[in-house]
C-alpha cells in the first residue's frame, strides 16, 4: 500500500479547520492557566474556544477540508476542555461528586459512540441513521437542536463557575441565588438548564445505543 507523501500529510495538518483547532487548544490552555486569578478572562476565552468549535466545522464544509484527523482533534478538544471545567467545578461546589459523575458520563458516552461507529464501519460518529431512537436522530440530524443543547450545557457550566464563591459553596444554594437575579439572568439560567438536561438524557441514550451496537457486533462475530 502506498504511503502518503510528507507534503500531503503536512497539508492535512495545515487545513484551516485544524489550524482553528490548534488555536482552540491554546485558548483553553491560557483560560485554565488564569481560571483562579481572572474568572472573566477565563469565561471569555473558554466560550470563544467553544464558539470556534462550530466555526471549524463551517470552514471544513466550505473549503472541503474535512479530515479524520480534524474530527478526532475536534472531539478530543471538546471532551478535554469540558472535563477540565467539570473537574474545576467539583473543587468549587459541594457535592462535587455531581460534576465528576457528569464528567464520567460525557467521556463514556462519546467513547462508546466513537468505538461503535468504528466497529460499524461508519466514517463519522454522528451517523445515527440506523438507530431507532428519535431524540438521538434529532440531535445529530438537526444542527440547531444540537447547537442549543451543546451551547446550553457549556454556558451553564460557565455561569456556575462565575457564581462560585468559595470551595465550600453549596450548589443548591447557588442555583437558588441565581434565580433571584434579574429576569434576563433567570431566563438564561433556565434556558441553559433545559438544554443541559436534554444533553445529559441524550448522553445516556447514546451510551446505551452504542453499547448495544458493540454487543451486536460481538454476537455476529461469535456466529
Amino acid at each position: 500500500m502506498a504511503q502518503p507523501s510528507a507534503k500531503k500529510t503536512l497539508s492535512v495538518y495545515l487545513y484551516i479547520p485544524n489550524i482553528i483547532g490548534y488555536f482552540r487548544i491554546i485558548m483553553n490552555f491560557i483560560a485554565f492557566a488564569v481560571c483562579y486569578t481572572n474568572r472573566t478572562l477565563f469565561a471569555i476565552l473558554y466560550f470563544f474556544s467553544f464558539f470556534c468549535d462550530g466555526l471549524d466545522g463551517w470552514f471544513a464544509r466550505r473549503f472541503n477540508q474535512a479530515s479524520t484527523f480534524g474530527a478526532v482533534l475536534d472531539m478530543v478538544t471538546d471532551r478535554v476542555s469540558t472535563a477540565c471545567l467539570l473537574a474545576l467545578l467539583s473543587q468549587f461546589y459541594r457535592p462535587g461528586l455531581v460534576f465528576i459523575l457528569l464528567l464520567g458520563l460525557d467521556i463514556t458516552s462519546h467513547w462508546f459512540q466513537m468505538y461503535s461507529s468504528f466497529l460499524s464501519g461508519k466514517t463519522s460518529h454522528k451517523d445515527v441513521k440506523h438507530t431507532g431512537n428519535g431524540l438521538l436522530k434529532l440531535y445529530y440530524g438537526y444542527r440547531p437542536f444540537m447547537a442549543f443543547c451543546c451551547v446550553a450545557s457549556e454556558v451553564l457550566y460557565i455561569i456556575l463557575f462565575l457564581y462560585a464563591d468559595a470551595m465550600s459553596t453549596s450548589l443548591l444554594n447557588t442555583c437558588r441565588g441565581i434565580l433571584k437575579e434579574s429576569p434576563l439572568v433567570v431566563f438564561m439560567f433556565i434556558s441553559t438548564l433545559i438544554g443541559w438536561a436534554l444533553k445529559q438524557v441524550i448522553n445516556v441514550i447514546q451510551m446505551k445505543t452504542a453499547a448495544d451496537a458493540c454487543v451486536a457486533y460481538d454476537s455476529k462475530r461469535g456466529k
